[in-house]
């Protein structure tokens, strides 16, 4: 057989392990569970809102956390980190004007060397908040809107499950034309690298979080002493959840119903800033690694379509067939995630290209690592990237 019909063997032979082995990945029904027994008595919440340069979202996103109905107490801390947009101003203001849970903000200085932006100010707010003495810390972005009952829900799983961490992967906004091409593929991704089923499982060690809703009981970020164990991480939900499960705590990840990011990416390029930000580092910054991953996408991503077309162009039938099925299991995958962000199944066949445009952020990343640039945290840039890896 000619090396395009073992080449598209191959894919097809990677999608179907995918398909059955890793996780079950693919299907979206992973959400918080539910339980019919609530707690005696609601322990107390601190809310930490790492915040820098924010005030274009807070209006969206602020007053859903101030209007939590929980029945226990909880308040927020807003760390205003720095912000020269009046981002701790505005705070304030729509805390008077909506009124609900107590309000703090307070910045938090500037990071030492060695700290990432966003983990000094959460290390702030953290701060704040034990003085309060919670039993659960909630780790929120500005951007995330909170459906009234949010806080209650998350509680009530933490405690149901007895989870040490119940993370939700808010669901992005989905608006704009790359919005839908890219932003359910991030989500398809991220679930493919790190299935949800496996990381609510004890003794497996997969892990991982979404950083823009987690809640964390503050025994387990004691024990795993976050987030000063984690300070030099740029992927820092990932490198929270594996420093709370290796310390034996109980994880759990799913997808939001009610959880929302109000941030806009109209553009591709808003989007390729937020992922070529982090792909390398997700790398380890290891060009064997991005290699790896190169090669890895073109056969799983670009080898079916180009199978597809090469064996029907050429009469090649077996490469045709291969890669015809590889195709078909990959829009199949995808189609659940589309469901969930409710749009058009149409879109299952283009995965091929947004693949293709991932494999050039995660390209660029590296080049931005090579030329010398810092990790950055809403503009502000620090030590050079061997500096900030994830050593947890």
């Amino acid at each position: 057989m000619s090396a395009v019909v073992w080449i598209a063997a191959g894919s097809l032979a990677a999608w179907l392990w995918l398909l059955l082995c890793q996780g079950f990945f693919w299907r979206t029904d992973v959400r918080l569970p539910s339980y019919d027994r609530e707690p005696e008595s609601w322990p107390s919440v601190c809310v930490v809102v790492p915040a820098r340069d924010e005030a274009a979202v807070l209006p969206a996103s602020l007053p859903s956390l101030l209007a939590q109905d929980y029945p226990g107490r909880a308040e927020v801390f807003l760390v205003d980190d720095g912000s020269s947009d009046g981002t701790g101003e505005l705070a304030r203001e729509l805390s008077r004007r909506h009124g609900g849970l107590p309000l703090t903000v307070d910045p938090p200085g500037e990071p030492p060397a060695g700290w990432t932006g966003k983990l000094w100010a959460v290390r702030h707010g953290i701060g704040l908040a034990r003085a309060h003495g919670p039993e659960f810390l909630l780790l929120t972005d500005a951007d995330i809107a909170h459906a009234p009952d949010s806080l209650r829900e998350l509680v009530a799983a933490a405690r149901g499950g007895g989870f040490d961490a119940v993370s939700l992967m808010a669901r992005l906004r989905v608006e704009s034309t790359w919005e839908r091409l890219v932003v359910p593929a991030f989500v398809y991704f991220f679930a493919q690298l790190y299935p949800f089923r496996r990381i609510g499982r004890k003794g497996t060690r997969t892990a991982a979080a979404a950083g823009g809703c987690v809640l964390l009981r503050t025994e387990a970020a004691e024990r795993a002493r976050i987030p000063d164990a984690i300070r030099h991480a740029v992927i820092d939900d990932v490198a929270l959840a594996r420093a709370v499960k290796g310390g034996g705590g109980h994880i759990w990840l799913g997808l939001a119903e009610r959880v929302d990011s109000v941030r806009p990416y109209p553009r591709l390029h808003d989007l390729w800033r937020m992922v070529s930000r982090s792909a390398y580092a997700q790398l380890r910054h290891s060009p064997p690694l991005l290699l790896g991953t190169v090669l890895g996408l073109a056969l799983v991503y670009l080898v079916p379509p180009f199978a597809l077309l090469a064996g029907l162009a050429t009469g090649t039938t077996p490469a045709a067939v291969c890669g015809g099925l590889a195709w078909l299991v990959m829009a199949g995958t995808y189609a659940p995630m589309l469901r969930y962000y409710g749009q058009p199944l149409w879109l299952a066949p283009l995965l091929p290209f947004t693949a293709f445009l991932y494999l050039l952020m995660t390209v660029d990343s590296a080049v931005q690592h090579y030329q010398g640039r810092g990790a950055a945290w809403k503009g502000r840039t620090y030590a050079r990237p061997e500096t900030v890896v994830d050593e947890t």
